[in-house]
């Protein structure tokens, strides 16, 4: 089984080494590479070519912002864990837009970390519990009407997105409506299409705000 090939991207040595240290512990994860700040990030990732970024926001030079930025731009296949210390939502929805797929505190790291950088991997959206209840409370639901909304979505596709929002790949979909992961991935690219995005945090988002989801944890 290939290894998620990991970059640690934060500006104390300290903690990478203690990053490094617990990821060690698990067959199926590997640090390939590390940076101080996003410009070293960038400069380096095409040599180290990791599936998953766990990057800081806070940090000299380039954060983690304009980083996540460049590297949904230039690396589109590389996916973006935020490891932060910030929990209010001036630096979490901000990131979340930029393209990163997860939000997780350094408070919480362990097998919570892991258990993100898995979820990301497998292109599933991943917020800490804390994050994820803010993400619902700023996007407070709006009354659904008929089997349409506002971006005219079906309700199949609507049944999608919820499904989707909750971190279920197409094939599980599929099996979940017994339809064709044809079908599915049909109906996903009509939602982003709809919805003028081609960003997983948004549709979680949209989600949560249509009161598809009550949290993503």
């Amino acid at each position: 089984m290939s290894k998620i090939r990991v970059m640690l991207v934060d500006d104390h040595a300290i903690l990478r080494e203690g990053l490094k240290a617990l990821l060690a512990l698990h067959d199926d994860i590997e640090v390939v590479g590390e940076a101080s700040d996003g410009g070293g990030a960038l400069s380096s990732l095409q040599h180290y070519a990791p599936d998953v970024v766990v990057m800081d926001i806070a940090m000299p030079g380039m954060d983690g912002l304009e980083a996540t930025r460049r590297i949904v731009k230039e690396y589109p296949q590389t996916k973006i864990l935020i490891l932060s210390q910030h929990d209010n939502g001036r630096y979490i929805f901000p990131v979340l837009r930029a393209g990163a797929m997860g939000y997780v505190l350094k408070r919480a790291i362990g097998e919570e970390l892991v258990t993100a950088i898995r979820n990301v991997h497998r292109g599933e959206a991943y917020l800490h519990l804390p994050i994820a209840k803010m993400a619902e409370q700023d996007y407070q639901p709006a009354p659904v009407e008929s089997t349409q909304d506002d971006v005219g979505l079906t309700e199949r596709e609507r049944e999608v997105l919820k499904l989707v929002a909750e971190g279920r790949t197409s094939q599980e979909i599929a099996g979940l409506l017994c339809v064709s992961k044809k079908t599915v991935m049909c109906h996903r690219g009509n939602i982003y299409k709809k919805l003028g995005t081609h960003n997983r945090a948004e549709l979680i988002k949209y989600a949560m705000r249509s009161g598809l989801v009550e949290a993503i944890t």
